[in-house]
């Protein structure tokens, strides 16, 4: 199995047509039209069920990636000098469960996620269950103006966030999806407590390398000293080196590095 099928496989139809009889089950439906999403989502295998919806099936396979990524990301925080500060969980459940209590905690300090519905196990698969939003774009396919009207809502969101002992983890432009009510954020990734202040940095240096190639290095930074102080935008400083060497982020650290040192002097 060469590299690229490990990290982007798919389950197999004759498992997930086990997890369609199973929400089959539970939902009372005689039948459910399921509509996989062509994405490469290395951790699951995502599909909308019915238009009603959103199913993220984890395997042990995705397990096995999430553990590699997990030591990847923490090996960059230890070259960044702090200490590793994300988690994996063990199993295909466990990984369905804590995205879906991450989802509640969103939505309970007042941000905008998909209602979360459940999470189970069917045949060695995790299972998640959440609400399926429609009419909705993310923000990497969104105009630059559209951008700009946005970007200091997604900060203060992220703010938000760290106010209350929370951190995405995971933040990239195709995470946040956009409709006519607002953001919502998904596929919030946890950290433990021990580091959280080094969280909170990082998740500041992703939002700022999210938006560098669709605002610019300056509107990137002007939108988030709206809600962080000079302190807080040094800090993520250290971690913009580390996140550009990851394949899901490409900006221009230089220019944001460049733009933070104006910003404070």
């Amino acid at each position: 199995m060469d590299l690229r099928r490990l990290v982007r496989g798919r389950v197999g139809w004759p498992r997930l047509e086990a997890v369609v009889r199973e929400l089959t089950r539970r939902y009372d439906r005689e039948t459910l039209h399921v509509r996989f999403l062509e994405a490469d989502n290395w951790l699951s295998t995502p599909m909308v069920v019915d238009d009603e919806w959103f199913v993220k099936v984890v395997s042990q396979q995705n397990s096995l990636v999430h553990a590699l990524f997990t030591t990847g990301r923490n090996l960059g925080a230890f070259s960044s000098g702090t200490e590793g500060f994300f988690e994996h969980f063990g199993t295909p459940l466990q990984m369905a469960e804590h995205e879906l209590e991450a989802t509640k905690h969103l939505r309970e300090i007042g941000l905008n996620a998909p209602a979360p519905v459940e999470a189970f196990e069917v045949e060695g698969l995790g299972v998640l269950v959440l609400e399926y939003l429609p009419d909705f774009h993310t923000l990497d396919t969104a105009p630059r103006e559209e951008v700009l009207t946005l970007a200091p809502d997604l900060f203060s969101a992220l703010h938000k966030m760290h106010d209350n002992h929370l951190a995405h983890g995971d933040l990239r432009a195709e995470n946040v999806l956009v409709r006519d009510d607002g953001i919502y954020f998904i596929d919030a990734t946890n950290v433990n407590d021990e580091g959280m202040h080094d969280a909170r940095s990082y998740d500041l240096a992703c939002a700022l390398a999210a938006l560098e190639p669709l605002v610019g290095a300056k509107d990137a930074v002007v939108a988030a000293a709206t809600v962080y102080d000079p302190t807080e935008l040094l800090d993520a400083v250290d971690f913009l080196d580390f996140v550009n060497i990851r394949p899901d982020h490409d900006f221009d650290a230089a220019a944001l590095k460049g733009e933070i040192e104006k910003r404070v002097t």
